[in-house]
């Protein structure tokens, strides 16, 4: 059977107009099951890989409000929680669904651990904000006892930075692949997976970053050798300059066509970019397909009647 892998952003689960309660979240769980399953009602196997930002924000939230209390956990483990917590829900509501459309299958989830290079050069050059806002008093002590970097955002406060390394394996892909044997679905690399890295002594240890999640997935379909990639995002098609007059939705991609505009900045850095360098680096390592669309897209997409197509050079 063919396999499918598909990245979505944790907003799928939790959006900003969300107060973010659990019974939330489980309904976003399963509107997000309805879609997944037209995936495996296309006779793919499936590898489903989560956002978790906005969750891994509310731990951090927690944290800061019970900080006199109880000591806060560092961010991999963080990381491992909202894993654990997102693939709880998803896995419920897939498995759910597929038995309500007769495609009875294992669903599983997968604390995936994902290796980074300690020497990436972005522990050096912390930028992806996670978390709650902090007056600058706030930002100054947490600087001052945790060893946090802190930037001013926009305006609105201060925000804890941190590195977002690239990932370059994917620790237990041998047991996601051999769980693929019985599985209908697999949740897995949720938030791009916790990172860790290898210490001077041999052994593993978690390490404070966030992995984006659409490297990750993409790392993860190489290695699965995936028929198709599939990145969820909050427009059917790509588009050339978006939001402009002359914006243009486009029905595929070259990699080098890809590659060309993502260097003109046809796709920032902050929204689109990563998607499309993902994908780039899936189609370059593996020669076959990557389909970028929204959920609601998703069965015309798969059936080639809508989405945004990056394909190998011709």
């Amino acid at each position: 059977m063919k396999l499918a892998v598909v990245a979505f952003g944790g907003n799928a689960l939790l959006r900003p107009e969300d107060r973010g309660t659990q019974e939330e979240q489980i309904a976003r769980a399963k509107q997000a099951a309805r879609w997944l399953a037209e995936i495996v009602r296309h006779d793919y196997k499936l590898i489903v890989v989560h956002g978790n930002g906005p969750q891994v924000g509310n731990i951090l939230v927690q944290a800061e409000e019970a900080s006199t209390k109880i000591p806060p956990q560092s961010l991999d483990i963080a990381v491992a929680q909202t894993e654990g917590s997102i693939g709880f829900m998803l896995q419920q509501a897939i498995r759910n669904r597929l038995e309500s459309i007769g495609l009875n299958g294992d669903v599983a989830t997968i604390l995936t651990e994902v290796e980074v290079d300690a020497g990436d050069v972005a522990f050096k050059r912390p930028t992806k904000p996670i978390g709650p806002f902090f007056t600058r008093y706030r930002a100054e002590a947490l600087e001052r006892d945790l060893g946090w970097t802190m930037r001013e955002d926009a305006g609105r406060g201060w925000r804890h930075v941190v590195a977002s390394p690239r990932p370059l394996r994917i620790l237990n892909v041998s047991t996601i692949r051999h769980m693929l044997d019985t599985a209908s679905v697999l949740i897995a690399a949720g938030g791009g997976g916790i990172p860790v890295v290898r210490g001077r002594d041999g052994q593993w240890r978690g390490i404070e970053a966030v992995i984006d999640k659409d490297f990750a997935s993409s790392l993860l379909a190489r290695e699965l050798e995936a028929e198709i990639f599939i990145v969820l995002t909050g427009v059917a098609k790509v588009s050339l300059d978006f939001g402009k007059p002359t914006q243009k939705a486009i029905d595929q991609l070259t990699v080098s066509e890809a590659e060309a505009h993502l260097a003109a900045g046809q796709f920032p850095p902050g929204s689109m970019g990563p998607k499309i360098e993902a994908a780039v680096q899936f189609v370059r390592g593996s020669g076959r397909q990557v389909l970028i669309t929204d959920v609601e897209h998703v069965r015309e997409a798969i059936e080639g009647k809508d989405g945004t197509l990056i394909v190998a050079d011709r």
